[in-house]
């Protein structure tokens, strides 16, 4: 019997999003663009007498992810260590990075036999139930530069045509509650139709050959400013400190903090990854 198993799934930092509401949580998902990046959540599970689950070391209440492992092996007893260099509730999708990170990791623990698409499935239903994500387990699923355009498959995405290994920069200010915001019709009405146009756009530009990662960062400004979303006095100024610089810069979605092309007042530095989930050794 194997004692421990580990995974790792990117952050990802989604800049357009339009909810597809269905009854059914395997269903509902989103739309939109996102990036992942080289930073992620490692999730190491191991058996335990007494279940406990640790963030960053640090003993803490993780509905999505209990939930996932629950669904998966509901008579499992597990200690649960996720560490992670990225801020929680900020953007970077740790709810579904480590959702997912667990799913691949309990999959090799336990020799469930289950395959990705099964694993990453369960990984978003769970993300869906718990109204933290509705697209960010799509995107560290396969891992890039994405964006989502047809609606029916939270799972399907295509890549845009931007050059992995490019160097982004992130500021993070304060948390946003993805679960008030998935939860408000009004404001969900607007976001999908500021994201209409946002999509239609990002449909354009990934026809292209080449494409500076720029381009869906300006798109993504558009649809922070038309969703209603950029409310921030930090987040509207380091974008604009961005602007001044010469650079593109949008809100990380759904998070007070901001991703840039170029470096800004307190950012911290990261990169484009083609990295999907995976197991390690």
């Amino acid at each position: 019997m194997i004692e421990a198993a580990r995974a790792f799934a990117p952050g990802n930092m989604s800049g357009v999003f339009k909810v597809i509401p269905d009854d059914d949580p395997a269903k509902m998902h989103s739309l939109g663009l996102g990036f992942t990046v080289r930073e992620g959540a490692t999730v190491t599970l191991s058996h335990a007498d007494t279940p406990s689950l640790t963030f960053n070391g640090e003993a803490i209440d993780f509905p999505t992810v209990n939930n996932l492992l629950a669904a998966l092996a509901p008579d499992a007893r597990l200690a649960i260590r996720i560490s992670t260099p990225l801020p929680l509730s900020s953007g970077f999708g740790l709810s579904g990075a480590s959702s997912l990170a667990a799913a691949f990791a309990v999959n090799e623990l336990l020799g469930l036999g289950l395959d990705r698409v099964t694993l990453a499935t369960a990984a978003h239903v769970a993300e869906v139930q718990n109204l933290t994500g509705l697209g960010d387990v799509c995107a560290q699923f396969h891992g890039g530069c994405l964006v989502k355009l047809v609606a029916g498959d939270p799972l399907a995405a295509e890549p845009m045509p931007v050059a992995v290994d490019v160097p982004l920069h992130y500021r993070y200010f304060g948390a946003i509650s993805t679960r008030e915001i998935l939860s408000d019709a009004g404001r969900r009405a607007r976001i999908n139709a500021a994201a209409d146009d946002a999509l239609e756009e990002l449909a354009e530009l990934k026809k292209r050959v080449h494409l500076d990662i720029g381009e869906p960062i300006r798109v993504s400004r558009r649809f922070a400013e038309e969703s209603g979303l950029l409310a921030h006095d930090g987040v509207r100024a380091a974008i604009e400190e961005v602007g001044r610089a010469g650079g593109q810069a949008s809100m990380i979605m759904l998070g007070n903090a901001v991703f840039s092309t170029v470096a800004f007042t307190g950012s911290t530095e990261t990169a484009l990854s083609g990295q999907a989930v995976q197991v390690l050794p």
